[in-house]
Protein backbone atom coordinates (compact mmCIF):
# COMPACT_ATOMS: atom_id res chain seq x y z
CA UNK A 1 0.00 0.00 0.00
CA UNK A 2 1.37 3.35 -1.31
CA UNK A 3 1.24 5.41 2.39
CA UNK A 4 1.96 8.91 1.07
CA UNK A 5 -1.53 9.41 -1.44
CA UNK A 6 -3.98 8.54 1.29
CA UNK A 7 -1.95 10.91 3.96
CA UNK A 8 -1.01 13.83 2.05
CA UNK A 9 -4.06 15.16 1.01
CA UNK A 10 -5.19 15.17 4.51
CA UNK A 11 -2.27 17.47 5.45
CA UNK A 12 -2.53 19.54 2.26
CA UNK A 13 -5.31 20.71 3.38
CA UNK A 14 -4.37 21.47 6.93
CA UNK A 15 -1.45 23.53 5.42
CA UNK A 16 -4.13 25.12 2.83
CA UNK A 17 -6.02 26.17 6.33
CA UNK A 18 -2.58 27.69 7.81
CA UNK A 19 -1.22 29.61 4.88
CA UNK A 20 -5.16 30.66 3.81
CA UNK A 21 -5.57 31.74 7.77
CA UNK A 22 -2.27 33.44 8.19
CA UNK A 23 -2.10 35.35 4.77
CA UNK A 24 -5.80 36.88 6.17
CA UNK A 25 -7.92 35.66 3.51
CA UNK A 26 -9.62 33.97 6.29
CA UNK A 27 -11.50 35.91 8.54
CA UNK A 28 -11.50 35.35 12.28
CA UNK A 29 -15.64 34.61 11.39
CA UNK A 30 -15.22 32.89 8.95
CA UNK A 31 -12.58 30.44 10.78
CA UNK A 32 -14.98 30.42 13.40
CA UNK A 33 -17.98 29.92 11.06
CA UNK A 34 -15.80 27.14 9.20
CA UNK A 35 -14.75 24.94 12.38
CA UNK A 36 -18.37 25.66 14.17
CA UNK A 37 -19.98 24.14 11.01
CA UNK A 38 -17.50 20.83 10.92
CA UNK A 39 -17.34 20.17 14.26
CA UNK A 40 -21.51 20.78 15.21
CA UNK A 41 -23.12 19.25 11.83
CA UNK A 42 -20.57 17.96 9.51
CA UNK A 43 -18.68 15.38 11.14
CA UNK A 44 -21.42 14.00 13.20
CA UNK A 45 -23.37 13.67 10.07
CA UNK A 46 -19.94 11.62 8.94
CA UNK A 47 -19.90 9.51 12.40
CA UNK A 48 -23.94 9.15 12.34
CA UNK A 49 -23.89 8.10 8.88
CA UNK A 50 -20.86 5.49 8.97
CA UNK A 51 -22.12 3.69 12.50
CA UNK A 52 -25.47 3.74 11.45
CA UNK A 53 -24.98 1.44 8.53
CA UNK A 54 -22.05 -0.93 9.67
CA UNK A 55 -22.82 -4.25 9.83
CA UNK A 56 -22.15 -6.02 13.15
CA UNK A 57 -20.19 -4.92 16.28
CA UNK A 58 -16.49 -5.87 14.35
CA UNK A 59 -14.39 -8.09 16.12
CA UNK A 60 -12.22 -6.27 18.87
CA UNK A 61 -14.80 -3.66 19.13
CA UNK A 62 -15.02 -3.44 23.04
CA UNK A 63 -11.15 -5.01 23.37
CA UNK A 64 -9.60 -2.07 21.49
CA UNK A 65 -11.28 0.42 24.17
CA UNK A 66 -9.17 -1.42 26.92
CA UNK A 67 -5.67 -1.69 24.53
CA UNK A 68 -5.93 1.57 23.98
CA UNK A 69 -6.98 3.61 27.32
CA UNK A 70 -4.68 0.73 29.02
CA UNK A 71 -1.89 2.38 26.82
CA UNK A 72 -2.67 5.66 27.90
CA UNK A 73 -2.94 4.91 31.41
CA UNK A 74 0.70 4.02 30.76
CA UNK A 75 1.85 6.92 29.03
CA UNK A 76 -0.10 9.18 31.51
CA UNK A 77 2.12 7.22 34.38
CA UNK A 78 5.38 7.67 32.35
CA UNK A 79 4.56 11.23 31.83
CA UNK A 80 3.89 11.93 35.59
CA UNK A 81 7.25 10.03 36.32
CA UNK A 82 9.35 12.14 33.50
CA UNK A 83 7.40 15.56 34.56
CA UNK A 84 9.24 14.78 38.58
CA UNK A 85 12.32 12.51 37.92
CA UNK A 86 14.00 14.02 34.32
CA UNK A 87 12.25 17.48 34.05
CA UNK A 88 12.48 18.31 37.72
CA UNK A 89 9.15 20.24 37.36
CA UNK A 90 6.58 20.81 40.47
CA UNK A 91 3.88 18.24 40.52
CA UNK A 92 1.15 20.60 39.84
CA UNK A 93 2.74 20.49 36.41
CA UNK A 94 2.19 16.89 35.77
CA UNK A 95 -1.42 16.83 34.65
CA UNK A 96 -1.10 19.14 32.24
CA UNK A 97 2.09 17.16 30.25
CA UNK A 98 0.36 13.95 30.93
CA UNK A 99 -2.78 15.42 29.08
CA UNK A 100 -1.28 17.09 26.54
CA UNK A 101 1.14 13.60 26.27
CA UNK A 102 -2.16 11.44 25.72
CA UNK A 103 -4.51 13.91 24.24
CA UNK A 104 -4.75 13.42 20.76
CA UNK A 105 -6.61 15.28 18.08
CA UNK A 106 -8.89 12.31 17.12
CA UNK A 107 -11.17 14.03 15.65
CA UNK A 108 -9.38 16.51 13.26
CA UNK A 109 -7.36 14.64 12.03
CA UNK A 110 -7.69 10.91 13.08
CA UNK A 111 -11.10 10.58 11.74
CA UNK A 112 -10.37 11.42 8.26
CA UNK A 113 -6.82 9.83 8.52
CA UNK A 114 -8.64 6.25 9.73
CA UNK A 115 -10.87 5.99 7.20
CA UNK A 116 -8.62 7.38 4.39
CA UNK A 117 -6.35 4.19 5.45
CA UNK A 118 -8.82 1.92 7.02
CA UNK A 119 -11.88 2.58 5.33
CA UNK A 120 -15.71 1.85 6.49
CA UNK A 121 -14.74 -0.97 8.94
CA UNK A 122 -13.37 1.36 11.31
CA UNK A 123 -16.60 3.31 12.39
CA UNK A 124 -16.88 1.09 14.92
CA UNK A 125 -14.30 0.68 16.64
CA UNK A 126 -13.78 4.40 16.11
CA UNK A 127 -17.20 5.01 17.99
CA UNK A 128 -16.17 3.45 20.74
CA UNK A 129 -12.90 5.34 21.28
CA UNK A 130 -14.08 8.68 20.28
CA UNK A 131 -17.08 8.42 22.82
CA UNK A 132 -14.53 7.46 26.05
CA UNK A 133 -12.11 9.51 24.68
CA UNK A 134 -12.76 13.16 25.90
CA UNK A 135 -14.78 12.05 29.54
CA UNK A 136 -11.92 9.68 30.46
CA UNK A 137 -9.08 12.09 29.89
CA UNK A 138 -10.79 15.15 30.97
CA UNK A 139 -11.90 13.29 34.19
CA UNK A 140 -8.82 11.98 34.82
CA UNK A 141 -6.91 15.49 34.43
CA UNK A 142 -8.93 16.82 36.51
CA UNK A 143 -9.09 14.52 39.25
CA UNK A 144 -4.81 14.25 39.04
CA UNK A 145 -4.44 18.27 39.33
CA UNK A 146 -6.90 18.35 42.24
CA UNK A 147 -4.91 15.95 43.62
CA UNK A 148 -1.50 17.50 43.12
CA UNK A 149 -3.09 20.68 44.23
CA UNK A 150 -4.66 19.05 47.80
CA UNK A 151 -7.54 20.92 46.91
CA UNK A 152 -9.79 17.85 45.32
CA UNK A 153 -12.90 18.68 47.60
CA UNK A 154 -16.16 20.44 45.96
CA UNK A 155 -13.89 22.41 43.86
CA UNK A 156 -12.88 19.24 41.68
CA UNK A 157 -16.54 17.74 41.35
CA UNK A 158 -17.82 20.77 40.88
CA UNK A 159 -15.13 20.56 37.56
CA UNK A 160 -16.09 17.42 36.64
CA UNK A 161 -20.14 17.89 36.85
CA UNK A 162 -19.88 20.99 34.41
CA UNK A 163 -17.55 18.64 32.35
CA UNK A 164 -20.29 15.89 31.84
CA UNK A 165 -22.78 18.82 31.16
CA UNK A 166 -20.79 19.77 28.32
CA UNK A 167 -20.00 16.76 26.91
CA UNK A 168 -23.91 15.42 26.95
CA UNK A 169 -24.53 18.59 24.93
CA UNK A 170 -21.08 17.51 22.69
CA UNK A 171 -22.91 16.96 18.85
CA UNK A 172 -19.84 13.95 18.13
CA UNK A 173 -20.99 12.36 21.26
CA UNK A 174 -24.81 12.90 20.44
CA UNK A 175 -24.03 11.55 16.92
CA UNK A 176 -22.33 8.54 18.18
CA UNK A 177 -25.19 7.96 20.12
CA UNK A 178 -27.90 8.50 17.32
CA UNK A 179 -25.68 6.17 14.71
CA UNK A 180 -26.01 3.16 17.64
CA UNK A 181 -29.16 3.74 18.12
CA UNK A 182 -30.56 3.89 14.35
CA UNK A 183 -28.48 0.79 14.04
CA UNK A 184 -29.97 -1.50 16.90
CA UNK A 185 -33.23 -0.77 14.97
CA UNK A 186 -32.18 -2.70 11.86
CA UNK A 187 -33.86 -0.33 10.04
CA UNK A 188 -32.78 0.85 6.45
CA UNK A 189 -32.02 4.73 6.55
CA UNK A 190 -34.65 6.07 4.22
CA UNK A 191 -33.66 8.20 1.11
CA UNK A 192 -35.13 11.51 2.32
CA UNK A 193 -32.81 11.06 5.42
CA UNK A 194 -29.18 9.21 4.27
CA UNK A 195 -29.10 12.12 1.17
CA UNK A 196 -28.93 15.23 3.18
CA UNK A 197 -27.19 13.64 5.60
CA UNK A 198 -24.21 12.24 3.07
CA UNK A 199 -23.64 15.44 1.84
CA UNK A 200 -23.52 16.91 5.24
CA UNK A 201 -20.83 13.91 5.74
CA UNK A 202 -18.67 14.87 2.43
CA UNK A 203 -18.19 18.12 3.67
CA UNK A 204 -16.65 16.75 7.05
CA UNK A 205 -12.99 16.25 5.71
CA UNK A 206 -12.40 19.39 4.27
CA UNK A 207 -14.00 21.82 6.45
CA UNK A 208 -12.12 19.67 9.08
CA UNK A 209 -9.11 19.79 7.84
CA UNK A 210 -9.24 24.13 6.48
CA UNK A 211 -10.63 24.24 10.45
CA UNK A 212 -7.76 23.24 11.80
CA UNK A 213 -5.07 24.21 9.65
CA UNK A 214 -6.64 28.10 10.46
CA UNK A 215 -6.78 27.56 14.27
CA UNK A 216 -2.79 26.55 14.15
CA UNK A 217 -2.40 30.43 13.74
CA UNK A 218 -3.01 30.88 17.10
CA UNK A 219 -0.55 28.24 18.62
CA UNK A 220 3.13 28.92 18.23
CA UNK A 221 5.98 26.92 19.01
CA UNK A 222 7.49 28.15 22.20
CA UNK A 223 7.96 26.77 25.70
CA UNK A 224 11.12 25.07 27.41
CA UNK A 225 12.85 23.07 24.96
CA UNK A 226 13.13 19.74 27.46
CA UNK A 227 9.27 19.73 28.65
CA UNK A 228 8.48 20.56 24.60
CA UNK A 229 10.98 17.43 23.42
CA UNK A 230 9.60 15.02 26.19
CA UNK A 231 5.67 15.64 25.19
CA UNK A 232 6.49 15.24 21.77
CA UNK A 233 8.63 12.42 22.18
CA UNK A 234 5.90 10.58 24.72
CA UNK A 235 2.72 11.86 22.29
CA UNK A 236 4.02 11.17 18.56
CA UNK A 237 6.37 7.80 19.70
CA UNK A 238 5.94 6.47 22.66
CA UNK A 239 2.01 6.40 22.72
CA UNK A 240 1.50 4.86 19.28
CA UNK A 241 4.26 2.38 20.22
CA UNK A 242 2.95 0.99 23.47
CA UNK A 243 -0.19 1.35 22.14
CA UNK A 244 0.80 -1.46 19.54
CA UNK A 245 2.28 -3.36 22.32
CA UNK A 246 -0.78 -3.41 23.96
CA UNK A 247 -3.16 -4.39 20.44
CA UNK A 248 -0.49 -7.44 19.75
CA UNK A 249 -1.03 -8.24 23.53
CA UNK A 250 -4.91 -8.61 23.38
CA UNK A 251 -5.04 -9.74 20.48
CA UNK A 252 -6.96 -7.04 18.06
CA UNK A 253 -7.32 -8.05 14.65
CA UNK A 254 -5.90 -6.20 12.25
CA UNK A 255 -9.11 -3.40 11.46
CA UNK A 256 -9.27 -2.63 15.31
CA UNK A 257 -5.45 -2.38 15.56
CA UNK A 258 -4.69 0.06 12.86
CA UNK A 259 -7.48 2.14 13.79
CA UNK A 260 -5.78 1.88 18.14
CA UNK A 261 -2.75 2.81 16.37
CA UNK A 262 -3.61 5.64 13.98
CA UNK A 263 -5.48 7.42 17.21
CA UNK A 264 -2.84 6.73 19.36
CA UNK A 265 0.00 8.54 16.53
CA UNK A 266 -2.32 11.61 16.48
CA UNK A 267 -0.83 15.11 17.35
CA UNK A 268 -1.89 16.98 20.48
CA UNK A 269 -5.47 18.67 20.30
CA UNK A 270 -6.51 21.55 21.20
CA UNK A 271 -8.27 20.36 24.10
CA UNK A 272 -4.73 19.55 26.09
CA UNK A 273 -4.49 23.66 25.13
CA UNK A 274 -7.50 23.94 26.75
CA UNK A 275 -6.77 22.18 29.64
CA UNK A 276 -3.64 24.00 30.33
CA UNK A 277 -5.34 27.65 30.02
CA UNK A 278 -7.86 26.23 32.66
CA UNK A 279 -4.89 24.54 34.94
CA UNK A 280 -2.46 27.68 33.77
CA UNK A 281 0.54 25.57 34.23
CA UNK A 282 2.78 24.70 31.05
CA UNK A 283 1.19 26.56 28.78
CA UNK A 284 3.63 27.47 26.36
CA UNK A 285 5.30 24.23 26.31
CA UNK A 286 1.65 22.85 25.15
CA UNK A 287 1.37 25.82 22.66
CA UNK A 288 3.97 24.40 21.22
CA UNK A 289 3.22 20.78 21.08
CA UNK A 290 0.05 21.36 19.14
CA UNK A 291 1.89 23.19 16.42
CA UNK A 292 5.22 21.57 16.20
CA UNK A 293 3.10 18.46 16.90
CA UNK A 294 1.18 18.89 14.10
CA UNK A 295 3.85 19.66 11.51
CA UNK A 296 5.98 16.62 12.79
CA UNK A 297 3.09 14.13 12.86
CA UNK A 298 2.89 14.29 9.24
CA UNK A 299 5.86 12.90 9.66
CA UNK A 300 5.62 10.24 11.65
CA UNK A 301 2.46 8.77 11.23
CA UNK A 302 2.95 8.98 7.94
CA UNK A 303 6.03 5.95 8.92
CA UNK A 304 3.86 4.31 11.42
CA UNK A 305 1.10 3.84 8.78
CA UNK A 306 3.78 3.06 6.02
CA UNK A 307 4.59 0.36 8.86
CA UNK A 308 1.68 -1.79 8.97
CA UNK A 309 2.78 -3.53 5.75
CA UNK A 310 5.82 -5.45 7.51
CA UNK A 311 4.09 -5.68 11.00
CA UNK A 312 1.03 -7.09 10.15
CA UNK A 313 1.69 -9.57 8.14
Amino acid sequence: MSVLPIVMPIFVLIALGYGAARAGLLSDTTQRGISEFAFNYAMPALLFRGIAGAGALAPGSVRIAIAYFVSAGMVWLLATVVTRVVLRRPAVDAATVAMTSCFGNVVMIGIPLTLAVVGEAAAAPMAILLALHSPLMWITGILHQQSAERNGGSSGARMIVDLLAELATNPLLIAIAAGVAWRLTGLKMPAMIDSPVALLAQAGVPCAQVALGASLTRFAIKGQVPTLGAVLALKLLAFPAITYAMAVMFGLPRTALEVAVIFASMPAGANAYLFAQRTQRVVNSTSGAIALGTLLGAVTATLIIASFGWLLQ
